[in-house]
């Protein structure tokens, strides 16, 4: 609820990850001369909200860790990256879900919840 209330309109943005990037949770780009490298995290937009979705995937890190049937693409991430990593790599792609759900005006549903 927070993320509705703070940002203004979300049809501002073109896509999940301009919106994730003016959120701060996307990497600075510092390429040159070919190379690509990719640094730490912005850290622009709401401090707030960027730290919310920064706890919310380090508990997804986690319950995904304990879990047998845990998403694959968190396995493979934990097994190749830096827990902190992870835990922004989780924090961007709840941030693009969000934007998602916000320009469709629709609620979350957990994948469980919508087999009947």
């Amino acid at each position: 609820m927070e993320i509705v209330s703070t940002v203004p309109d979300p049809a501002m943005f073109r896509s999940g990850r301009e919106f994730a990037a003016w959120l701060g949770l996307t990497p600075r780009n510092r390429s040159s001369g070919g190379k690509d490298k990719l640094g730490r995290i912005s850290k622009r937009g709401d401090r707030y909200i960027r730290h919310l979705l920064y706890v919310g995937g380090n508990a997804i890190r986690f319950a995904k860790a304990r879990a047998a049937a845990g998403e694959a693409w968190i396995q493979g991430l934990q097994e190749r990256r830096p827990p902190k990593v992870v835990i922004i790599a989780l924090a961007n792609k709840m941030a693009r879900i969000a934007w998602a759900l916000m320009m469709r005006g629709e609620t979350f549903r957990s994948p469980a919840h919508t087999a009947a």
